[in-house]
Formats: C-alpha cells, sequence, structure tokens
C-alpha cells in the first residue's frame, strides 16, 4: 500500500463497512475511505461484522476473505441469501494467490475485487465506482420505463426484474448488465466493452465479466448449461437473443 492522497470526495458520501481482520490494513482503508468523504464502521471478525452488516445496513460493505469465525464467503453467502443483502454492494479484499476464492466471491455476487497488497487509492476508486453504479439507478437510466423481453421485465427506476411473474434476487452488477443487454438485442459485445460500459472501467480482470454472465444465466435460463437467451459468439464475446414467440408457429 502506497501513501498517495485519497480521490477527492464524493458529493454524496456512504456508510461502508470494512471487515478485516488486519488492523492495520483496516485503519489504512478506513482512513483513505474517511478522507474521501465516506463514513466508515469496523469489524475484526467475521461474526462482528455480519452482525453490523445486518443491524445497519451499510451502502457498501469492503470484505476481506480470510477472517476468524465466520470467513467471508461464508459472509457473502449469508447476506446473499436474504432479501436485505440480496443487492448490498460488496468490494473484496483478497490475497493474490486466492484466485479460486476470488472467483468463488464473484460467483456468490460480489461486484468486484482489490488484490491484496493493494493501493488504498486504487480500492477507494473502485468502491466509488462500485456506488455510483448503485446509485446511478432511475434518474441517469437511458430507459426510465421498465423494458420488457419475453417473459422477462425489468424497471430501471424501482431496480426490480422478474421473469413469469416471479422477482429475480440480481446483484447490483447482475442487474445492470441484464439491463444493458435487454437494451441492446441481438448486438454481439466483447468482455472488455461490456466492462466499460456495464462496470465503467477501462481496467480489470476480465473473469469478472464471464462470472456474471454465468450467474445471469442461472437466473434467466431454462437451462444454464445450454443458454438460449445469453449466447457465447466464439472468439468474440456475448450476445442477447430475445425469446421467440412460438404461438405462431415457425417463420
Amino acid at each position: 500500500m502506497n501513501d498517495s492522497p485519497a480521490p477527492p470526495g464524493p458529493p454524496d458520501p456512504a456508510r461502508i463497512l470494512v471487515i478485516d481482520d488486519d488492523l492495520t490494513v483496516g485503519e489504512v482503508v478506513a482512513g483513505y475511505l474517511t478522507r474521501a468523504g465516506h463514513r466508515v464502521d469496523r469489524a475484526c471478525d467475521g461474526d462482528q461484522g455480519l452482525h453490523l452488516a445486518r443491524a445497519h445496513r451499510p451502502d457498501l460493505l469492503v470484505l476481506d476473505l480470510m477472517l476468524p469465525g465466520i470467513d467471508g464467503l461464508e459472509i457473502l453467502r449469508r447476506l446473499r441469501a436474504t432479501e436485505d443483502g440480496a443487492d448490498l454492494p460488496v468490494v473484496l479484499l483478497t490475497a493474490k494467490g486466492d484466485e479460486a476464492d476470488r472467483i468463488l466471491g464473484l460467483e456468490l455476487g460480489a461486484d468486484d475485487y482489490v488484490t491484496k497488497p493493494f493501493s488504498p487509492r486504487e480500492l477507494v476508486l473502485r468502491v466509488q465506482s462500485v456506488l455510483r453504479r448503485s446509485r446511478a439507478a432511475a434518474p441517469a437510466a437511458p430507459a426510465p420505463v421498465p423494458l420488457e423481453s419475453g417473459d422477462i421485465t425489468l424497471d430501471p427506476k424501482a431496480r426490480r426484474a422478474h421473469r413469469a411473474g416471479r422477482e429475480l434476487l440480481l446483484t447490483l452488477r447482475e442487474f445492470d448488465l441484464l439491463a444493458f443487454l435487454l437494451r441492446h438485442p441481438g448486438t454481439v459485445f466483447a468482455r472488455q466493452e461490456l466492462m466499460q460500459r456495464v462496470w465503467g472501467w477501462d481496467f480489470g480482470d476480465l473473469s469478472t465479466v464471464t462470472v456474471h454472465v454465468r450467474r445471469l444465466r442461472e437466473k434467466i435460463e431454462d437451462d444454464p448449461a445450454a443458454p438460449t437467451l445469453i449466447t457465447t459468439v466464439w472468439g468474440v464475446g456475448y450476445r442477447y437473443d430475445p425469446a421467440t414467440d412460438d404461438k405462431d408457429g415457425p417463420a
């Protein structure tokens, strides 16, 4: 970690919970986020962190994976299983060699991750990027009216999505990814382009996109192993193909 100045403060400060058992890392992270204008709560173990996350419902969670008691993956798993925690923005702190845990964290619904050792400035920028996406929601959305495709409906203003009348429990990024694809049916997007246009990043691990596409398929496809809505265009990227209406018979 370096001592470069923190980025300018945000116009709309957030309440952020940092869960990390390393007191030095937690103090540095909290200090940078505080100087960036946010209100920061801290927890040093999994049990305390899960309690604070449930009791105070932060705007964003910075979560270390390696924790005493309940580890970070289990905290994430438990939060995502609840209605209040299903869309809580989460940024993971992971060790450089923990690729398997990092991928599992993304599969459980983490929105981003930073690998230790990391630049506190980069972490603040990542946090603020995730917060912007979570708050952009309705006012800045290109299409404020509900989107429909087959039996999928999505309301950008309410941040709710349904398929066949059943509500889809989507994380922040999953919702944004689905909304983007619904707005651009039939168009192929490379993973780098999706990262730029959905995540708002010009850099990052492209496996993040791959994992989120896989998670979204599990929630909207009849058979995620043989997807028909979000299809892979090999060597290029992904394309959303609207469901066909079979009531009129084959063309």
